[in-house]
């Protein structure tokens, strides 16, 4: 299977069973993080945009202060697909 390839069904429940602090939200995973404060959420999404470029998948995120939300899907094919798997993995081993 091709990286890009979408994710089947049995795939998905995979994903979501192996990553159990995400969730699934339609065709993407979601996750939040609470940090002690604003300079910790920002090294975390130091790390994270580093795993970004690595992967060339790029999460939609948003922080506030000491909180960051993170969801990832591949937009190109519509869902999530093996890369959002890869991201996951590099994503929760910094955590």
């Amino acid at each position: 299977m091709n990286n890009k390839d979408l994710l089947n069904d049995t795939e998905v429940e995979e994903l979501v069973t192996a990553h159990p602090d995400w969730h699934l939200d339609g065709v993407h995973m979601r996750r939040s993080y609470t940090f002690k404060d604003f300079r910790a959420a920002f090294a975390f999404m130091t790390q994270v945009a580093l795993i970004a470029e690595r992967h060339f998948h790029h999460p939609e995120w948003s922080n506030v202060y000491n909180k960051v939300e993170i969801s990832i899907s591949s937009h190109d094919v519509g869902g999530l697909s093996a890369r959002d798997s890869e991201f996951l993995k590099a994503v929760d081993a910094i955590s």
